[in-house]
Parts: structure tokens; sequence; C-alpha cells
């Protein structure tokens, strides 16, 4: 396991500098190349933005988390999908183009929900704040996908964001993000199944 300060990776975000999100990616890729690794994941959903600018240069093949995703969506039957996370990952196409790609639309939450999810999960999640208020939000958001843009199911697309919701408060089926991760790296280290990698 390796990674950079989440700082860095924020400072390259809010300069829209794709490169550098890639350029940390693949120091950590090399490091763990080195120490052996088969296969990669980031559970960060986020940084797959730069995903296309990784995978060509890795030394390793990685399971990209919206493709992991948009597979276990395929495989429940979802047409419809809601996606909630940082402001950077819900303006990016990271889960459009994973789930377009199966004939499942992406669903993207208003920009007043966008901003006010981004800073629930920054100022508060990401420090190990969970204030009652928040988790409304949040469940407003995903009713909203619900009632008024026809999603079947939600996207936790945030490593943060299953520690205030989960199938127990959401009105909709959940796909959480970093436990279908998880699950697909475990299968394919023990071999019942190569899971979507890429290089």
């Amino acid at each position: 396991m390796h990674t950079p300060s989440l700082a860095e990776y924020v400072e390259c975000l809010d300069r829209l500098d794709l490169d550098g999100v890639a350029a940390l990616m693949l120091a950590s890729a090399d490091k763990l190349a080195r120490a052996g690794a088969d296969f990669l994941i980031c559970p960060d959903n986020t940084i797959h933005a730069a995903f296309s600018r990784v995978a060509p240069r890795s030394p390793l093949p990685w399971l990209h988390i919206a493709d992991v995703v948009a597979a276990e969506a395929e495989r429940r039957g979802f047409r419809r999908v809601g996606v909630t996370g940082t402001r950077w990952l819900v303006q990016s196409e990271v889960y459009p183009a994973q789930l377009n790609a199966r004939g499942i639309e992406a669903v993207r939450p208003s920009d007043a929900a966008r901003d006010e999810m981004n800073r629930i999960i920054m100022d508060e999640l990401v420090n190990g704040v969970i204030r009652p208020e928040s988790v409304a939000v949040f469940r407003a958001a995903i009713g909203h996908f619900k009632d008024h843009q026809g999603c079947d199911a939600v996207v936790l697309g945030c490593t943060e964001i299953p520690l205030i919701i989960d199938g127990s408060n959401s009105v909709l089926p959940t796909l959480d993000s970093t436990r279908l991760l998880a699950r697909a790296a475990l299968n394919r280290a023990v071999g019942d199944g190569d899971g979507p990698a890429s290089r």
C-alpha cells in the first residue's frame, strides 16, 4: 500500500492538473511494482479522472473502480444510476464513461447538491466529523435522484460516503464503490475471477 498525501492530490485537482494526478499515481505504481505487487487498485474515485493517463504507462494492470461498480450495476439490472461524490468526480466522466459503456445512464446531482456534498466530504467526513444534518443532505439528494430523476440506484462514489449512507438509510439501492472494489480485488488475488483489469 502506498499513497502520497491527500493534500498533494487536492492541489493538482484544484488546478485541474490531471497530468499531476497521474504522476502521483504512477509514482505509487512504480513503488508497488518494485515491492512485488501483481496488480493495483485505488479506492479514491476522484483521481480516476486521470486513469487514461496512468493505465498506458503503468508497470502493472489496475482494477478501475468505476468499471467494477458498473459491472455490479449491470449484474443487478440497474438502468439509471445517480452519482454522488466530490465535485471533481461528479463533474468528470469517470462514472458516465463506464456506466454508458454498459448501457446504463449516469445521472449527476444538481450543482447546489454537488457543492454541498463536496463540502461535507472534504470539510467533515475526511476529518471524521459526522453530523445528522449532513446525513440528511445526502439522503435528500438520493431522494431527488429517485423521485425527480428516475434513478433506480445510487453510486456511493467516495470512500467516506459509506460512513453516513448505506442500504439501511438510502431510498435507493446503493453501489458502495469502496466495498465493491475491495471484493473485486480479493477475488482477483485469490483467483476467483480476473475482474475488469486495465493496463
